[in-house]
Parts: C-alpha cells; structure tokens; sequence
C-alpha cells in the first residue's frame, strides 16, 4: 500500500532533517537520493516555501514526487522583493505590483485557485494583496478590485 508524505520544504534546499528524515527514515528509503530529486524539482523556487507531495510504495520502495506552487503571498513578496508582509496592512506599505505581475502570479497558481477563468484568478492575487499591505498599480488593492469589476482591466487581462 502507498504511503503519502506531505511537507513545505524550502524551494532547492530541502534537507535529510526534519520533517523529510524521520518521514522517510523508517521506510528504508534512500533519504539522499529523495531529497537530491525534491532539491532539483523545487530549485525554481529558491528563497520561497514549497509544497511536496512524496507518494512512497514501500514494497517496491518506488516514488513519485509532485511540487505544489508556494502560497500565493509568497509569489507576491518575491515579485515586490519583500521579506514578509506589512503587519499593519491598512496603515503600511511595503510594496507595488504592476498589473503584469498579477498576471504572472495568477498563471502561476493555475491549477491551484478556485477561480476558473484568468480574471478570477488576478482578483484572488489582488485579494491577497489587501491583507498584505501591497498596493497594485499604485492604488490600494480593494480600489483596483472595483476597477477590474468594472472591466478596467479587461483588456490586460485578454493578452495573458
């Protein structure tokens, strides 16, 4: 019967620590040789959490391993070059996304949002973004909501 093994590691640095080592270690698996292939599936992510999912036939000591994309403020912070949020998101700022950052950021997470169409996703990025203290476009979050509703936006949005 497979067993199921899911972690946040850092993207191309996961060790043989925990939480991977005690999970695997009682398997009789090859901690390296798992560690080595999460390292070189995740290294597009360096500096940002990354979900893994290991699933581990421990008979035949087969694998397969399937990267998440990180949280959706992680991809913001990493876009603005900011190290955490703003802690008082209604009073401090900590950075700008432009409305192609949005984009990217909502490409990103394609399979990972509820929203089914590219619109819905970037008003869930942008969404994000309120709690954050990251202003879009330089005008805060919940305006440029209301913008794109409005169909503001609508032509950015076709080009992705």
């Amino acid at each position: 019967m497979a067993e199921t093994i899911e972690v946040l590691v850092d993207g191309g640095k996961a060790t043989a620590g925990p939480p991977l080592g005690p999970a695997l270690g009682p398997m009789g698996m090859n901690i390296m040789e798992i560690v080595k292939a999460i390292n070189d599936k995740t290294r597009s992510f360096e500096g940002m959490k990354v979900p893994v999912k290991l699933v581990i036939d421990s008979k035949t000591k087969a694998y397969t391993i399937s990267v998440g994309t990180p949280p959706t403020s992680a991809l913001i912070l990493k876009e603005i070059g900011a190290e955490k949020g703003s802690g008082e998101a209604g009073k401090t700022r900590i950075g700008n996304l432009s409305m192609a950052q949005v984009v990217r950021i909502a490409g990103m997470k394609v399979d990972a949002m509820q929203g089914k169409d590219l619109k819905s996703r970037a008003l869930e990025v942008v969404g994000t973004c309120v709690s954050m203290g990251v202003t879009v476009e330089g005008k805060g979050p919940k305006d440029v909501t209301a913008e794109m509703r409005a169909g503001k936006y609508d032509k950015a949005l076709a080009k992705a």
